[in-house]
């Protein structure tokens, strides 16, 4: 028996489709790498934190000149700095007890709250500062183990370096463009 070309084509469609389209059973319990789960996150944070300085800060405050971003934005009726937003988010994932934490930290924090306190912070922000690549480890705070995950926080726009370099508290008055500011912190705690 002789198979028509439209037929092999047919047949070859619907196997595609039924490969394509078939539904998948996962375990309920598959599990993703702690690691993976934490470059996630980052990923979400950093396109956000980049997506508001660049295009709602940057372009209202230094390109249109339309509203400035301030300290005291409630008071001044001015947006949030990019680093209060920041907190702003961290603070709500906080409430939902999403599982897992997230704060932007600095060597050179304007305010001082910001600063690294454990000593992987510490290691962490050198390192990135450094290299500009990620830092994993895993600490103990009080008795509980966590995997901590640090990414350069990197200046994205003029807004950024003229905010810092001109702040009256700011340690360090020359940054530039591309230039590692600080960092994220993640933290997701380890089951024992």
């Amino acid at each position: 028996m002789k198979v028509s070309s439209r037929t092999k084509l047919l047949a070859g469609a619907s196997l595609l489709t039924a490969l394509t389209f078939t539904p998948v059973a996962y375990a309920e319990d598959a599990s993703v790498s702690v690691r993976k789960m934490a470059d996630a996150i980052f990923s979400v944070i950093e396109a956000d934190r980049a997506v508001y300085t660049q295009k709602v800060v940057h372009r209202l405050q230094n390109e249109e000149e339309v509203i400035t971003a301030e300290e005291k934005w409630k008071e001044e009726s001015a947006l949030p700095l990019p680093a209060q937003m920041l907190r702003m988010g961290a603070e709500r994932v906080a409430e939902k007890r999403s599982g897992f934490t997230y704060a932007l930290l600095s060597s050179w924090a304007i305010n001082k709250q910001n600063s690294p306190k454990t000593d992987l912070e510490k290691k962490a922000l050198k390192t990135i500062e450094q290299s500009k690549q990620n830092f994993y480890g895993v600490e103990t705070l009080g008795k509980k183990k966590y995997y901590t995950a640090v990414y350069p926080d990197i200046a994205v726009s003029k807004a950024c370096v003229d905010c810092h370099n001109d702040h009256l508290d700011s340690p360090r008055k020359d940054f530039k463009i591309g230039e590692t500011m600080g960092g994220l912190v993640i933290r997701i705690p380890l089951d024992e």
